[in-house]
């Protein structure tokens, strides 16, 4: 029997944020064992908590969705901290490293919340005509509804398309088949005096999940794009979830060349899980 938490991350409030189920001391586990468990959750991520390879860690973390594994992840590595310190882990300094499989990311804690800092892009840049085309299809959008378009990519694969506004990102209804293996954000800005500065979506069919409810990576490509072009200012929040009845709410900072992807997280679920009788492969 090994420790396991569900968390929900980017929510002050409970049940409205995405939750990350997350199996401490999963050092001995296949890759299929962690692959069959991720399957069973049906959540956008799992996670499995094991012992660091660099000396540099606090912990290791494997991030699995249904439909694979992900190198990086925004949520899963949120959740993974919270649930790590509640078990009683202790960062070796002021911040928890992070060991994963795109390397060591740095996870604050900071007024309340948990925020870890963007890995760097591994694609950026705009996107193709024939790629806007396939995407604004996918999307039930025409490709002059798009504001612009970028290449955010930190390990999911994201592609994001900044629409007019907010109300345009709730009204897209996208046909899944035609999106493929894409995974795509899109962005919108919210009307002056909201208490948010963007409305977010993503949705990412080919990995097992046909949207997810708040992404940290997502937010993390979109915050390094937005900010840059003077788009979005420093520190912002950004809103996400709600199209699915969720009220995800992630923040930003911008210090220096990082940006720091911030939430609320908390354990909704606790106890053991036996994952001895599942195949090794």
């Amino acid at each position: 029997m090994r420790a396991f938490r569900q968390v929900d991350v980017f929510s002050a409030e409970p049940l409205m944020g995405n939750p990350v189920a997350v199996v401490h001391d999963a050092d001995g586990l296949s890759d299929e064992q962690m692959a069959a468990f991720a399957r069973w959750t049906n959540l956008s991520e799992t996670t499995f908590l094991l012992g660091p390879t660099d000396a540099s860690a606090d912990y290791r973390v494997r991030i699995f969705t249904p439909g694979g594994e992900l190198p990086f992840a925004g949520h899963p590595t949120l959740g993974t901290a919270h649930a790590w310190l509640e078990a009683g882990g202790a960062p070796r300094g002021e911040r928890v490293i992070q060991e994963c499989g795109v390397g060591l990311i740095e996870v604050r804690r900071e007024e309340g919340r948990l925020a870890f800092a963007a890995p760097p892009l591994r694609r950026s840049g705009p996107v193709s005509p024939q790629e806007l085309r396939e995407i604004a299809a996918g999307l039930r959008i025409g490709p002059e509804e798009v504001v612009d378009a970028q290449w955010a990519d930190n390990g999911p694969g994201w592609v994001v398309v900044r629409l007019e506004d907010a109300a345009a990102v709730l009204s897209i209804w996208p046909d899944p088949a035609s999106l493929g293996d894409l995974a795509v954000g899109v962005v919108g800005l919210q009307p002056a005096g909201s208490d948010s500065a963007i409305e977010v979506r993503a949705f990412v069919g080919g990995l097992g999940v046909a949207e997810d409810p708040v992404t940290g990576s997502l937010n993390a490509g979109i915050a390094q794009w937005l900010i840059g072009e003077g788009v979005l200012p420093p520190s912002y929040v950004a809103s996400q979830g709600t199209a699915l009845g969720r009220r995800g709410r992630v923040h930003i900072d911008a210090v220096g060349d990082t940006i720091w992807v911030g939430g609320e997280t908390r354990t909704t679920i606790a106890g053991t899980v036996d994952l001895a009788e599942l195949p090794r492969g």
